[in-house]
């Protein structure tokens, strides 16, 4: 950043809505604070930034993905070759957008851009979503004091606790105030109890099968569903087309999710922590199931909140339509149950965090 040429910025990381939505969220905080920024984003061509990045107005670069090997095979032997290439076009987007700063957010191609970032003496900044935190962020870590973290817990070098950043949309969200219009919008009937499903962005096979074989009970009950499967997940009937059902509303993806939240009175997800955080900014009562696999983060990110009673939390395997009428129909039934809820769940969120990481780059530019 000099006299004559506004400030650069390249955005890093990708793959899943966890990394992309909070990337977005600091570029957009960035872009109010320094109007003239000059931003690029880099990921790879199999994460969801190749469509959210360019929806939000923003450039996107690709480099390959270079996962890490757990285990030697044909692809550690090749590993250090990729890793060389990547970390090479990785210098070289640094130098052609000269950029005063590399903001990476998590995931594959953060590790050769961190990489690269230190061989050209950029800057770095990191946000941390998880609790535990990934090995491109434990990595990068290593060599800047500018981290940020979302959750108070996380142990990741010199990190300050911002909370997770997110759409201004969300954060602003009035719930009870764009009730009636987010159901209008999502095609809900104003009255009657809704409840919203969702896996993420890519999806959750227990949840949807659970949730489909929940389906008639349900609707006995007078609760409609806002179901979003995640891509290419759509539930399907015997004939191959679209299931159909009383009360029952199917999409693959919603991009302004605030409608959700504003339309439904309860939530089943999984527990990343994008999903957690905005679970609290909006004061969204809801159901945990967290991921059964990786290294039990999920389990961690729904803690925050169930360890104040304002959300509920079970294993994936005890995720059965039998667990769904015993608990999720009657806290549907209770109202008094939900506020409370609703209100444990805002008084735990945080809404300022994309402005803090703002800040953040701004001062490790100078």
């Amino acid at each position: 950043m000099t006299a004559d040429r506004p400030l650069s910025v390249v955005l890093a990381g990708g793959g899943s809505a966890g990394h992309v939505a909070p990337l977005l969220a600091i570029a957009a905080a960035l872009k109010a604070q320094v109007p003239d920024v000059r931003l690029l984003a880099v990921g790879t061509a199999s994460g969801l930034e190749t469509r959210l990045v360019p929806a939000a107005g923003i450039e996107l670069a690709l480099i390959d993905r270079v996962p890490m090997p757990r285990k030697p095979s044909l692809d550690a032997l090749r590993f250090p070759g990729r890793m060389r290439k990547a970390i090479k076009e990785s210098s070289e987007l640094l130098r052609k957008a000269e950029a005063d700063v590399l903001l990476g957010v998590g995931g594959y191609v953060c590790t050769p851009m961190y990489s690269a970032a230190r061989k050209t003496s950029v800057p770095v900044v990191i946000h941390e979503a998880n609790i535990k935190p990934g090995l491109a962020n434990r990595w990068g870590a290593r060599y800047t004091k500018w981290i940020g973290k979302t959750f108070e817990t996380t142990k990741l070098g010199q990190a300050q606790w911002v909370g997770m950043p997110m759409r201004e949309e969300i954060v602003g969200l009035d719930r009870a105030a764009t009730r009636q219009q987010a159901r209008a919008a999502l095609g809900l009937d104003a009255e009657g109890p809704v409840l919203l499903v969702t896996g993420g962005s890519l999806g959750a096979v227990r949840i949807n099968k659970t949730l489909v074989d929940s389906l008639p009970a349900l609707a006995e009950a007078g609760v409609q569903v806002l179901h979003i499967t995640g891509r290419g997940k759509a539930m399907l009937d015997a004939s191959g087309g679209l299931l159909s059902a009383p009360g029952y509303r199917q999409l693959e993806y919603v991009d302004a999710m605030e409608q959700a939240y504003a339309a439904a009175d309860l939530m089943v997800s999984r527990a990343g922590a994008g999903t957690v955080s905005e679970v609290a900014a909006v004061g969204m009562p809801a159901v945990f199931v967290p991921l059964p696999v990786g290294n039990g983060e999920q389990a961690y990110n729904a803690a925050t909140l169930t360890e104040r009673d304002a959300a509920l939390a079970v294993l994936d395997k005890e995720f059965t339509p039998e667990w769904l009428r015993a608990t999720v129909l009657p806290l549907l039934q209770d109202p008094e149950r939900l506020q409370q809820m609703s209100e444990r769940a805002y008084r735990s969120g945080i809404r300022d965090a994309a402005a803090k990481m703002a800040s953040m780059i701004v001062r490790a530019a100078r």
